[in-house]
């Protein structure tokens, strides 16, 4: 059973840092009322300041189990390209045993650094040779399985990937275990739906996986499909990630990628736009009045060598905006938005480029990336509000990095001061997942881990 109440001497609520904070819960893990100056009677009470629990946006689960395993020059020509072929060997291994055991452990780390969501862009659809598991969303369910395992929320993002180039150019070899046609692919995903339907910790979308992978009619039907099966479910979709892909989508129509679907599809308030790296001022601007979420993964974007995304100018816009651990080379909120922001203070030679209303950078990204990364997963997140999933984050106030650090310096000093750990215990749906930085099933799911990276590996 979830908790029915906590307490909190400090909390960030959307109006701001209050003390004295008493949070109810309903039956379901949602926030029924909350409490500013309140007395905390016989409820649970917070060892620290309570914050939202983050975001993310984006995940391909599996890839956590090859961290580490492309970081060898093999090619003076390495690029996001070559990388990809080490990904294409890697997943042709994976079981269904394997990858539940893989989402498992991830989502442990993700919990255990302040995640309390994730949007599992999932394109590991079939077996080996490309045929399809009896059950079709088999390797979902798997996913959605370890989220539930651990307690994370999730929005299941089935992707759609029909193509191995623009144009509808045929699927190689190493893209067989994601390939549908739609409408295998439209069957997947109402199964899917039924098969989760009633979860209040479970969610469901869709995912183009990029405009090489589909063609204007596939993705066109594709959305059809989806809203004649829930109008609001999130889309999400890779694009302008690589100059290249930029190169040959000028080449298959004359446009952009982010000029061409701005202009080919209604994007808006369901839409995330993964990467969007490589953009035109025109289409930086199209994209923030779009309403859509950028949704930016800097960790990996620079391990892949992707590019800078224009967050200056994005910021300017008023773009909306929230972040991702994609590849999990890093499994940190924090270091997501400290590279957001130290990659743009190395471009332009100057500090503090992207603050928020109060001047505070920290705060200022930690609040952005709270309510892009809840819109982007169509979920009640993000803040401390009533209506809201019980999603919530206890700072660790006795560690020395917070010492004497209280409001928007609290958050400043969250992301900016260092590499420790700063998340004591954390609360998803009203039922607490980690407690002194420990989850209660943290050792076997390590174990389940350690057995599938040793087949993977052998």
């Amino acid at each position: 059973m979830p908790e029915s109440a906590l307490f909190a001497e400090t909390a960030l609520l959307p109006e701001g840092w209050r003390h004295n904070v008493l949070l109810a819960f309903d039956a379901d893990g949602d926030i029924a009322s909350v409490d500013v100056g309140a007395e905390p009677g016989d409820a649970a009470h917070a060892a620290g300041p309570l914050v939202p629990g983050m975001p993310n946006l984006h995940s391909h689960a599996f890839q956590r189990a090859m961290a580490g395993l492309a970081e060898r020059a093999a090619n003076p020509e390495d690029s996001f390209w070559t990388w990809r072929e080490v990904m294409y060997g890697f997943v042709a291994k994976v079981t269904p045993e394997q990858l539940e055991a893989i989402a498992a452990q991830l989502y442990l780390e993700m919990a255990k650094a302040g995640y309390t969501a994730v949007g599992e862009f999932h394109y590991l659809h079939h077996q080996p040779d490309g045929t399809p598991y009896a059950n079709l969303p088999e390797m979902a369910l798997r996913t959605v399985a370890a989220a539930r395992q651990v307690g994370l929320g999730i929005t299941q993002l089935p992707v759609l990937y029909g193509y191995g180039g623009f144009g509808g150019q045929p699927v190689g070899d190493g893209q067989k275990r994601f390939a549908n046609p739609v409408e295998r692919f439209v069957q997947l995903t109402e199964k899917l739906m039924r098969d989760v339907g009633g979860d209040p910790q479970v969610d469901v979308g869709i995912a183009p996986h990029s405009l090489r992978a589909v063609t204007p009619e596939s993705l066109s039907q594709a959305l059809e499909a989806l809203d004649a099966l829930a109008l609001d479910a999130p889309v999400h979709i890779h694009i302008a990630e690589q100059t290249k892909e930029v190169e040959d989508c000028l080449a298959w129509c004359g446009q952009r990628p982010v000029e061409w679907l701005l202009d080919a599809q209604p994007v808006g308030e369901r839409w995330c736009l993964v990467h969007a790296t490589h953009m035109t001022p025109e289409e930086t601007a199209r994209l923030a009045r779009s309403g859509a979420v950028a949704g930016l993964c800097p960790t990996t974007e620079a391990n892949l060598g992707d590019g800078l995304f224009p967050a200056p100018d994005y910021w300017q816009a008023e773009g909306r905006w929230g972040v991702g651990s994609d590849s999990h080379i890093s499994i940190s909120p924090v270091e997501e938005l400290r590279w957001l922001e130290y990659g743009q203070r190395l471009m332009a030679r100057r500090r503090n480029m992207l603050r928020g209303a109060s001047g505070h950078v920290g705060a200022g990204l930690y609040k952005a990336a709270l309510a892009g990364g809840a819109q982007a997963l169509g979920r009640a997140t993000g803040a401390i509000a009533i209506g809201h999933r019980a999603d919530v984050v206890v700072l660790d106030a006795e560690h020395p990095l917070l010492t004497g650090r209280e409001g928007d310096l609290l958050l400043d000093a969250l992301v900016f001061s260092g590499n420790q750990s700063l998340v004591r215990d954390v609360m998803i749906g009203g039922r607490w997942v980690v407690e002194q930085g420990h989850h209660k099933e943290e050792e076997a799911i390590a174990a389940h881990y350690r057995a599938a990276l040793h087949e993977l590996t052998a």
